[in-house]
C-alpha cells in the first residue's frame, strides 16, 4: 500500500496536480457506495464532501482513450446532481479548484483516481492518456491488495441481476431469455 500512495503522488506531481484520490464504486444491493484506496486529500475534504460525492464522481471518469475534461467547482452549475453549492464551495476552499476524473480498468474492475489542483489550468492534460495507462498498468500488479481493499459484495452485476430476476419466480429458461 505504501508503494502505491509512492507511485500516485509522484504520478500527480509529474502531471503538475497536488492531490490525488483512488477509489471504487461498490455495488451493494440498490446501492452504490465508494470505496477509497488510496489518497493524499486532508482528512475534512473526504469527510465534508462525504462518499456520495466521491462516488457521483465516477459518472464523470474519462476513459481511456478519451479528452480529459476538466472539471471546475466553481462552474458547479453546469453539473447539476454532481457538484452542489457547498461541495463546490469546499472543494475551492481547500484546494480543488480543478479536477480530473480518470476510469481505470483492470481486468473486470473499475477504479476511478481523481486529480486536482488549487490552481486551475497547473495540471498537463496532454499527459494524463500516458498516466492513465501507467496506473491501469501498475494497478495491475496489485491485484491481490486491490481486490481486498474493495472486497464486500462478492456478486458480479450480472449475478445480482440474475438473482432479481430468480426473486421475482422467474425460471432458469426466462431469466436466460430476458438477460440474453
Amino acid at each position: 500500500r505504501a508503494d502505491l500512495s509512492a507511485f500516485l503522488m509522484q504520478l500527480a506531481a509529474d502531471i503538475g496536480a497536488q492531490s490525488y484520490l483512488l477509489f471504487a464504486v461498490l455495488h451493494e444491493r440498490e446501492r452504490h457506495t465508494g470505496q477509497i484506496i488510496s489518497s493524499n486529500w486532508i482528512y475534512d475534504a473526504i469527510e465534508l464532501c462525504g462518499l456520495d460525492f466521491i462516488t457521483r464522481l465516477a459518472g464523470l471518469a474519462t476513459d481511456i482513450g478519451q479528452a480529459p475534461r476538466s472539471i471546475r467547482p466553481d462552474e458547479a452549475p453546469e453539473l447539476p446532481g454532481i457538484i452542489d453549492g457547498e461541495t463546490a464551495r469546499i472543494l475551492c476552499v481547500l484546494g480543488h479548484n480543478e479536477l480530473y476524473v480518470l476510469k481505470l480498468a483492470v481486468g473486470r474492475r473499475r477504479y476511478f483516481l481523481v486529480l486536482s489542483c488549487g490552481e486551475p489550468a497547473s495540471i498537463r492534460a496532454e499527459q494524463l492518456g500516458r498516466a492513465q495507462l501507467n496506473c491501469c498498468y501498475v494497478l495491475s500488479t496489485m491485484h491481490a491488495m486491490l481486490a481486498a481493499a474493495t472486497v464486500r459484495d462478492p456478486l458480479s452485476d450480472r449475478e445480482r441481476e440474475c438473482l432479481s430476476w430468480v426473486s421475482e419466480g422467474k425460471t432458469t429458461e426466462e431469466v436466460a431469455l430476458i438477460l440474453g
